[in-house]
């Protein structure tokens, strides 16, 4: 029997909503993570037309100080819980599947997911960040905002 209620000590996200396309890199959105110490993506797909070639189609988190597109760099693998190469999707019968999840242990203010296709991919991506363990209880909202690159 549940004992706890988690819906007051989390914030939810939406890092991407994209439909992939050969290898044009799509860029999730910009999450702010001032005042949530627990940050965590969770992944799936749509409709997957189309994985991709052999590689498929796969997921880099970055990181910034500021929300300046340009400054975005990949997050060190250190600085993540579990492994980027583990949110591939090489099958064209993954329809709604999920992807997986990822934490992010880093130290910069903002983060954003970029999926990349390979030749031939035509897929949708959907995933959520998941912001935990506020500095302040309950947070504000259960919804944070979007945020566009500058």
């Amino acid at each position: 029997m549940a004992k706890f209620d988690m819906k007051s000590s989390k914030v939810v996200a939406q890092a991407i909503n994209a439909t992939l396309s050969g290898t044009t890199p799509s860029k999730g959105n910009i999450v702010d993570t001032l005042g949530y110490q627990a940050v965590t993506f969770a992944f799936l797909t749509g409709t997957v037309t189309d994985a991709g070639d052999a590689t498929g189609f796969a997921c880099e988190i970055q990181e910034c100080d500021t929300t300046a597109d340009a400054s975005f760099t990949a997050v060190a693998d250190a600085d993540l819980v579990g492994l980027e190469s583990a949110l591939t999707v090489t099958l064209d019968t993954a329809d709604v599947d999920p992807v997986g999840m990822i934490g992010y242990v880093g130290s910069k203010r903002y983060v954003r997911c970029v999926w990349t296709g390979s030749t031939g991919t035509n897929a949708v991506i959907s995933g959520v960040c998941i912001l935990e363990k506020a500095r302040v209880q309950p947070p504000a909202s259960m919804v944070a905002a979007d945020i566009a690159a500058t």
